[in-house]
């Protein structure tokens, strides 16, 4: 019976040592405060050519995170991460950029970003006429 306790005890320091005391986030429960310092800002960003995400395939796929500092495979992440801070995470929000000219050409294009911003689950899909109507909405945010 020692045997077992000391056992016990030896396994029970060691699970804390290597995992950490179970405080903080492992005791959390639904609806208390976040113990991180950043709320978490990491989004997936997809594109692809069709009418809706549903019938497009999609060509290429990139993530964003955003805190606590911008990185991802977005190729320009710090400018789209300041891009959203700057519309407060609101993609909807975006807005072409003055004195793009686009031809009229309709060759649809599918964009996507689902993840969590501020800690705030964030579910986006926008259809443009074409790549050139697509790169028009913002600098940075599609730029992929």
């Amino acid at each position: 019976m020692r045997n077992t306790a000391r056992w016990a005890m030896t396994l029970g320091l060691t699970a804390t040592a290597v995992c950490g005391p179970l405080t903080g986030a492992a005791l959390a429960t639904p609806g208390q405060a976040p113990t991180a310092l950043y709320a978490p800002s990491a989004l997936v960003l997809t594109v692809g050519h069709g009418e809706s995400a549903a019938a497009a395939t999609p060509e290429r796929a990139v993530t964003l995170t955003c805190a606590p500092t911008p990185s991802g495979t977005h190729p320009v992440a710090r400018s789209a991460c300041a891009e959203l801070r700057g519309v407060g995470g609101d993609i909807h929000a975006l807005t072409a950029r003055d004195g793009v000219m686009c031809t009229k050409q309709y060759d649809p294009v599918v964009v996507t970003v689902d993840g969590v911003w501020q800690g705030q689950r964030v579910s986006y899909e926008r259809t443009f006429s074409n790549e050139c109507v697509k790169n028009a909405y913002g600098s940075g945010v599609f730029a992929f």
